[in-house]
Parts: C-alpha cells; structure tokens; sequence
C-alpha cells in the first residue's frame, strides 16, 4: 500500500470514529441538560466496525482489544488534532453564573482558542454526570491500563495543587503519526521523553576487550537469546526473574557504550539511552514520575535500556539527616524497585563500581570491569582504526605505538580524526608520524598523560 493510499484509509477510518464520537458527545450533553436523563446513550450508539479494515486504527482496535470506554479516550484525544469544532459544544455556559459548565471539564493553553479535554472531560462523555458510571473512567486513567502505560495518553498537568482530573488529556504526538501514517509510533519523538535510541555500525566481531569481559558479555548474550526459553521450557519461571540487570564500570574508552549498543544489534532489539538530565528533577516525584514513563513504555517493547553515567540516578544513599537526604533516599530505594521489577534487559554503566549503591550492585546478575586495554587490544585498536580508511607512512610502527601509547578505544578514534582532517587539509590520504604523535599527546593531555616516543 503506498503512503499517500495508506493515509487515506487511515483518515477515512478516523473520520468514521469522529463521527460517531460526535454522535456520543450530543448525546450525552443533551441526556445530562435533560430532566429525564438516559443511562443508556453508550449503548444506543455502537462504535463503527472498523476492526477489519487496514487502517492504523483498525489494526489497533484489533490487537489491543479496545472496547467503547477506550475509543471514546482516543476520539476525545484526536478531535483537538482533526475536528476541534466537535467540542465547541462543551463550551456551553451556566444560566446562573455565566461561566462554562465546570461538569464538562476542558481548558485553554498558550494560544488555543478551542476546547482542550481534561480528565474530567472523559469522565463526563462517559458517564454523563452519574457517578455510577465513573468506574469506566477510573478504569482508564490508571497507570497500568496500556493506553497510559505505552504513553499514548497522557493525563499529567504542571502543578502538583492541580488534581488529575483537572490536568489536560493528551494523545501522544508520536501515537497520532502512528494513527495518520500507519507508521510506528516512537516515544523519542515526543520533546520531554527521557530516553533516546543509540545505534552502531560497527558488529560483534569488531569489538576488542579483554577475554574475561568478552566472556561476560557472551552470557547476557545468551541470556537475550534463551532467557525466555530457559524461563518456559526449563520451567525456571516460579524460580528466577525474568528480567537481567548488569553493571559495567570502567574508565572512559573502553567500550560500554558500545558493548551495550551490540547487545541488542546482534539479538534484534532496541537499545535505548536514558538521559539522566532528562530524568532527574528538583521537584519531589517528578524524576520517579520521568523515569516511570521509560520503564512502562519498554515493558511493551523489548527494549534493552542502558543508563549512561548510571552513578547520577543509582550513587550511594546517605544518612537521613536532612528531609532532602530522605527524599533522594527514597527516591534510590523507587528506583532499585522499578529495576528490580522490570522484565527486560537494564544495564547500568558508570567511571567507578564505588559510586554505586551497594543495594543495587547486590541485585546485578553481572557486574563486569571494561579495563584500559593491554597491548595486545591496543594493536587491534590501531589497526581496525586506520584499516580501509587512510595509509600510514613506513616510518610508523603500530606495535611499537600499542606498548607506548596507553589509551582507549575512544582515545584512538580521536586521534583517527585528529589526523584525517589534518591530512584531508593537506589534500594527503597518508598519515605522518609527526601528525599522529602529536595528535596523540594532545589526547594523552587531557588525562594529564605525556608520551615518550618521537
């Protein structure tokens, strides 16, 4: 199916559950305005069949299992984007006072002119003011209900003095694409989402540790290959958790970032980085609220979450002294929880083990070191780095420079820059060894290093 067909069934398919939701909405606001209201208007109104046609929703529909309550959720969330006149009628007004009807809910923000739903606008259109009827809407705004905990609703406002059914119902810019396109939907592409996908081009065989770390790696390997098999057909389900937790800690260089990247290349699974500038807040509850949003949306996905710089979110708990030293306490202890009870593949990466808080290293099914390589990794280093991409001239020795030269793996991509771009300026595909040793002492330099070699 092309695009531009795709689009089109998906708008259709939308334009039939507006209407319909169109049909709820006048519905439930004349049965409430009416002195003899009836408690039947969602059953008088079916949703149209739209579960066997090719469009994004359909297939939504289908393989969540979304009943009224939950496209009545959606249609809401999508008229502001597609029919924002549907909800003209929710700005009626009282006889008495003159204001908006505060039974329907709704708002303004920034420079919208139209009617934004809040929770209590969802709990109204499902209920239409009986209470009895609330269940639906209590059912729906939970945090475990899927449509919260995949994002594609968001029922959250900026102030903590706002209840939450009085913060604004959103639908998720990155599920509406998904809606009109067909296309999946990426929580990345949402502007506050703490979490972003790394890549690499390099593979497994490219990678160059020590034999002993390349061993533990090998196991979380096979754990992401069999861990699901070892849990069902080995019957180890009543017996272990499902998820693995695994720390790597070293200098900077040596490779976690990209042994974690190649965990989920080789086994087919998205890795994604948590940004703890994203995740950690100065106002209580937020970063658990920050981080919560990662952990529900990947329990869906199969995602492998790496924690760069873990130490910043997981340090050392400290004595109680002060009420921000019990806070950030409790925030570790929510954390560990949330880590501790995730099913997939977390793994934390920090400079120093001994920044780490010993209650999560005590729960890590490994805890590997990614130390400065020898000379022996250190040659490979330097020969994958310059191998296809530039010649070297014949007085350069790269045995001689792996025992000279202690560095890391992210230290000789440096230097592989450094001295292509010289050598590109001078219009030269061969690298001096004037220009390497030079690059490489100012890259020794930032580590307060010096190099004995001319």
């Amino acid at each position: 199916m092309s695009g531009v067909t795709e689009l089109s069934v998906n708008l259709r398919a939308l334009d039939q559950e507006l209407d319909w939701f169109a049909t709820i909405l006048q519905a439930q606001v004349e049965t409430y305005l009416s002195a003899d209201p009836d408690p039947w208007v969602l059953h008088r109104h079916p949703p149209p069949d739209i579960g066997q046609t090719p469009s994004a929703l359909g297939r939504l529909v289908t393989e969540w299992g979304l009943g009224v309550p939950e496209r009545i959720a959606l249609a809401l969330t999508l008229a502001p984007h597609l029919r924002p006149q549907m909800l003209d009628i929710l700005l009626l007004t009282s006889s008495q006072t003159g204001r908006v009807l505060t039974e329907f809910g709704g708002m303004n923000e920034g420079a919208s002119r139209g009617f934004l739903p809040t929770g209590q606008t969802l709990a109204f259109v499902l209920s239409a003011g009986n209470r009895d009827a609330w269940a639906d809407y209590h059912h729906l705004t939970d945090r475990n209900h899927r449509l919260m905990r995949e994002q594609m609703l968001r029922l959250d406002g900026d102030s903590d003095r706002l209840p939450q059914i009085a913060s604004p119902l959103r639908l998720s810019e990155a599920w509406l694409h998904y809606l009109l396109t067909g296309e999946p939907a990426r929580p990345e592409t949402e502007h506050d989402f703490p979490a972003r996908p790394i890549h690499c081009a390099q593979g497994w065989n490219d990678l160059v540790l020590d034999p002993q770390t390349m061993a533990q790696l090998n196991e979380i390997r096979l754990w992401l290959t069999y861990g699901q098999r070892v849990l069902t057909e080995y019957r180890l389900a009543d017996k272990i958790k499902p998820g693995y937790r695994a720390l790597f800690f070293g200098p900077p260089g040596t490779g976690k970032t990209l042994s974690a990247c190649l965990l989920g290349k080789v086994t087919n699974r998205e890795v994604y980085r948590v940004d703890a500038s994203m995740v950690v807040s100065k106002y209580i509850g937020e970063t658990e609220k920050n981080l919560g949003r990662v952990f529900d949306v990947a329990q869906y996905r199969d995602w492998l979450l790496f924690f760069d710089e873990a130490d910043a979110l997981f340090g050392k708990r400290t004595t109680a002294s002060t009420s921000n030293d019990r806070h950030a306490n409790q925030q570790t202890a929510y954390l560990l929880q949330r880590i501790e009870d995730f099913p997939g593949v977390v793994i934390l990466s920090t400079n120093l083990r001994a920044n780490m808080d010993e209650a999560f290293t005590r729960r890590f099914q490994s805890m590997i070191q990614f130390p400065m390589p020898g000379p022996a990794e250190r040659l490979r280093l330097w020969q994958a780095a310059f191998a296809g991409s530039v010649d070297l001239a014949p007085d350069i020795d790269l045995n001689e420079l792996a025992e000279r030269a202690e560095v890391a793996g992210g230290a000789v991509i440096n230097v592989l820059r450094a001295v292509t771009l010289t050598a590109a300026a001078t219009n030269s595909k061969v690298i001096s060894r004037t220009n390497l040793i030079d690059a490489l002492r100012r890259e020794l330099a930032k580590d307060s290093k010096s190099l004995q070699w001319r």
